[in-house]
This record gives C-alpha cells, sequence and structure tokens, in this order.
C-alpha cells in the first residue's frame, strides 16, 4: 500500500498493510488481531507531521474516528472530539458556534488526535491552554484510559506520549474547556503587527482566526501546491551564557526569555545565516521564505528529505554550537 496520499510531505513510502480505523470496535478488534499482533504499527492521523525516511514494513493504523460533542455551563463549554477529525476544522467549528479559545491555533495541519501529543501551539497559545483530558486506548490490554492536563506532562511541543508512553496508546478522544465570552490573547507580535486600531474596536475570535490564517499563509506553503510538512525543527532553548557568548559575534541574533537561564532561539533565524534558505537540493530543499520548512518538490525520497535535515543539523551546530531538534517525526522501519 502506498502512504503517498497520506502524508503532507508527498512522499512515495510502500507499507506492508493499512486498516482505516472508524470506530472504536474496529480499534479494539484490531489489537487482538494476529496481524497487528505480528507486524510492528505506526498509528497515522492526518500525515502532516512525519517523513517516511523509508518503506514501512509493518501495519500502519489510519485513524478516521469522528464527532464533536458539546457540554455548556454557564460561559463554559466542553468539546469532546474525536481523535480523526480535522484540527483546523474543529477550529472553525468553534467559532461558528461562538466558541473562543483556539482561534489562535487556526490553520495548523493534522488531526486531532495528534495534536496533545505534540502539545501543538502558535501566535501566544499553546494547546495544553485549553486542555482539559483525553480518552486513550492502551496497546497492550486494549483498556479505555483516561489521562488528565497534569498527566500528560505538557511541555513545549512535549506530552508523555512522546516519550515515556511513546507508542504505548492510541488516542481517541480530546476534551477542550473552551469559552462563550471572548478573551483575546494577542500580545504575539505578528498579531499585533497586523490589528489596526479600528480592528481592536471590533475584535472577536473570527477576526484573529482571519488574521492567523493570513499570517501562515503567507509564510508557509500549502502542502496540496508543494510537499511539506511545517515547521520541521523544534526552536532551540539555550543558556543564557550561550546566547550572552553568541551576541559578541552576532549581535542581531534573536532571543526570547524562557526563565531566568534559558533563552529560546528561532531556529529558522539560525538555519538562514548558516546559508540554508532558498537551498534546492535535487527534488528537496528549504523554502524560499521560510528557512524552517523543508519541502519536497514533487519527486523527492524521504531519504534524500532526511540527508538535507541533517546537513542544515551539522552546519548549525558547527556555526552556533546548538542542536537543532527535528519536530518532525522521522519513520525508519526497523
Amino acid at each position: 500500500m502506498n502512504l503517498k496520499e497520506f502524508n503532507s510531505f508527498g512522499i512515495s513510502a510502500q507499507a506492508r498493510y493499512l486498516i482505516k480505523i472508524q470506530h472504536l470496535d474496529q480499534l479494539k478488534s484490531l489489537l487482538a488481531d494476529p496481524v497487528y499482533k505480528q507486524n510492528q504499527h505506526l498509528v497515522l492521523g492526518g500525515g502532516s507531521n512525519l517523513l517516511f525516511a523509508s518503506d514501512f514494513e509493518g501495519l500502519v493504523i489510519k485513524i478516521e474516528l469522528k464527532g464533536i460533542s458539546e457540554e455548556i455551563i454557564g460561559d463554559e463549554v466542553i468539546l469532546k472530539v474525536a481523535a480523526g477529525e480535522s484540527w483546523h476544522d474543529l477550529v472553525l467549528y468553534s467559532i461558528q458556534r461562538g466558541f473562543s479559545g483556539l482561534e489562535n491555533l487556526s490553520l495548523i495541519p493534522g488531526t486531532v488526535g495528534a495534536a496533545p501529543i505534540q502539545n501543538i501551539g502558535a501566535y501566544g497559545v499553546e494547546l495544553e491552554e485549553r486542555f482539559l483530558k483525553l480518552e486513550a486506548i492502551e496497546k497492550e490490554t486494549g483498556a479505555l484510559k483516561v489521562f488528565s492536563k497534569e498527566a500528560c506532562q505538557f511541555d513545549y511541543r512535549y506530552s508523555i506520549f512522546k516519550q515515556n508512553l511513546k507508542n504505548k496508546f492510541i488516542v481517541t478522544h480530546v476534551y477542550l474547556r473552551l469559552s462563550k465570552v471572548f478573551k483575546p490573547n494577542i500580545e504575539y507580535r505578528a498579531l499585533k503587527t497586523m490589528l489596526t486600531e479600528q480592528d481592536l474596536e471590533n475584535l472577536n475570535a473570527k477576526l484573529v482566526s482571519d488574521i492567523v490564517i493570513a499570517i501562515r499563509q503567507s509564510k508557509l506553503p500549502n502542502p496540496t501546491e508543494i510537499g511539506n510538512a511545517g515547521s520541521f525543527y523544534k526552536n532551540p532553548v539555550i543558556t543564557n551564557q550561550l546566547y550572552e557568548g553568541l551576541k559578541k559575534k552576532w549581535e542581531e541574533i534573536p532571543g526570547y526569555p524562557v526563565d531566568g537561564e534559558f533563552t529560546k532561539i528561532p531556529a529558522g533565524w539560525l538555519i538562514e545565516q548558516a546559508g540554508w534558505k532558498g537551498k534546492r537540493m535535487g527534488n528537496v530543499g528549504v523554502h524560499q521564505k521560510q528557512a524552517l520548512v523543508l519541502v519536497n518538490y514533487g519527486e523527492g525520497k524521504g531519504e534524500e528529505l532526511l540527508e538535507l535535515a541533517r546537513l542544515i543539523q551539522d552546519d548549525v551546530k558547527q556555526k552556533f554550537r546548538i542542536e537543532l531538534e527535528p519536530e518532525v517525526n522521522i519513520i525508519i522501519s526497523e
């Protein structure tokens, strides 16, 4: 089974088996199936945050669970959302229903089930701020378990499902706490720059969403037009001591304080300074407008993108003594 249509890089990779899960009963039955037990497996949502660096010699489980339900208590809204729902469609749904809280997270690709695993965030808002709990099936036992916000151990682009519980659970539903009262978060510099005085007088969730969409579309290529997975690397967090040392050589290096000891550096700036912005290597390259985005120009292979990613990492490390960590999950069959 070719996985090209199931990943936003548009990489052609073969899987031995593929099953689409549209009901919980299907998932529970699958976990007892010999095909599942005898093969390595990969849980796939929207395929927007992974790179197939090889064929996958196992079972791909495509989560297509659907459904949204609401519980409204006063001004508070609790949404229970199935893991296979499109994240951006959920944001638009919440805005149409008059619910506030997700507008800054507009146009992030992928599915709802993947959102807490990655702890997605954008324009001053992190998923954990709207997160209540999630339900997940334990692969080994088939038992349904509930994880609170605290149990997920959220951090920057991190949750417990990326390390201690990696590949142990399959998310089925996510619960989010929103509000019927609009509480804008527009402190992010790019948002402030786009907003006019007239906008501020008529500010609402849809306007914030529209501005976020416009900013993202101006910076990031559309995966339907050119294969990509959005930001390929995390923004590195370095010690203040290293940051001050780098500033002596690169006065213009941007940095955002994390706390009293650490500073976050834009990975895109580092990659651009290392000379990679807009650079092409055969069928793959670095986007000409956003150095943080690696692209497939059409017939690129996963191995080519992985080689490009490693060359960029090596250059940045040599130039700045900073190790770039991929935000994208790299799939290499065992």
